[in-house]
């Protein structure tokens, strides 16, 4: 897509710091870090988000996720970490090209990241169940 920023990353149209790349994803440093070695691993094949990514593709990207994962704490000592991928301007997301974050987390690190827990009835929660219930 000629208009999407991390597709020009991608192409090297705009310049990234690059800690890994294959033939299939591209994995750089955040520019704009929630923290220290915030990284954010691209697939190379513009989806817009995880509606669209190919599913064999998303299975691919975690693995490398979980290498990347270890590697990055193995080097930068932290023992907790954020794996993020936001769909839609609702959820957070700012650039349509699918994404996902591995955010190095430390304590009294100030980075808030929280939602309103809902208190539903057992009643509620079968509903739910029930409508989400899948044969997949």
């Amino acid at each position: 897509m000629s208009d999407c920023i991390f597709c020009k990353i991608i192409n090297g149209d705009i310049p990234s710091a690059t800690i890994y790349e294959n033939e299939e994803f591209k994995v750089i440093l955040d520019r704009f870090p929630a923290n220290e070695g915030h990284v954010l691993i691209l697939p190379k094949k513009h989806s817009a988000n995880i509606f669209e990514i190919d599913p064999d593709q998303a299975g691919r990207l975690f693995v490398l996720a979980t290498k990347i994962a270890k590697q990055m704490k193995s080097i930068l000592g932290f023992e907790h970490l954020n794996v993020m991928q936001n769909n839609g301007t609702v959820a957070g997301q700012t650039v349509f090209h699918f994404h996902l974050h591995l955010i190095p987390r430390y304590e009294n690190d100030g980075i808030t990241i929280a939602y309103k827990p809902m208190d539903l009835t057992d009643a509620q929660i079968e509903d739910m169940r029930k409508k989400l219930e899948t044969t997949i």
